[in-house]
């Protein structure tokens, strides 16, 4: 029989990754002390993510419950990774490995929108740009592409009224 504590972790687990869409992340956070592990909760915090420490048993039974696909690496500690931004997350989680010298935390495996992730593709994830910087690019590409056609069009209306005024001299010249 399970106990309650577990029954707990496992409906808050189920609850966070449901309300993320099912897509989620699974570190391996073995080797950082009390203090790190919190510098990297706000970091992960602050770029819109939640890490949650779990019982691969119970993570396993919250990804079968919500019918996503199995994904590899659950052995050892792991924490899951919910998230609203996966680059800016994967970004986050990449940078803080490299202030360390274990590499802490280590990038098992992913799910994202139902895909099952390795811990490359995370790690491949956070070379790309956010989604901010995503649409603000698109913003960029599609106002200077209106900004063209403005001009393509005020530079007719101008070769227009030129043509006008040149019938106009000849006209008066006549």
């Amino acid at each position: 029989m399970p106990s309650k504590r577990n029954i707990e972790n496992l409906e808050a687990l189920t609850a966070a990754l449901k309300g993320a869409a099912g897509s989620f992340f699974v570190v391996n956070y073995q080797g950082l002390e009390a203090g790190p592990t919190g510098k990297l909760r706000k970091a992960v915090r602050e770029k819109g993510g939640e890490m949650i420490v779990a019982k691969n048993t119970l993570i396993r039974k919250a990804i079968r419950d919500l019918g996503l696909p199995e994904v590899d690496g659950l052995s050892g500690p792991s924490a899951v990774v919910v998230f609203s931004d996966p680059a800016a997350v994967a970004k986050a989680l990449k940078e803080f490995a490299k202030t360390n010298d274990k590499g802490i935390p280590v990038l098992k495996a992913g799910v994202l929108s139902g895909q099952a992730l390795t811990g490359q593709q995370v790690e491949a994830l956070a070379d790309l740009p956010s989604q901010k910087e995503l649409q603000a690019e698109l913003v960029g590409v599609l106002s200077a592409t209106m900004s063209n056609f403005v001009g393509v069009l005020g530079a007719k209306a101008q070769e227009l009224v030129g043509i006008l005024e040149a019938q106009v001299q000849k006209l008066e010249a006549a």
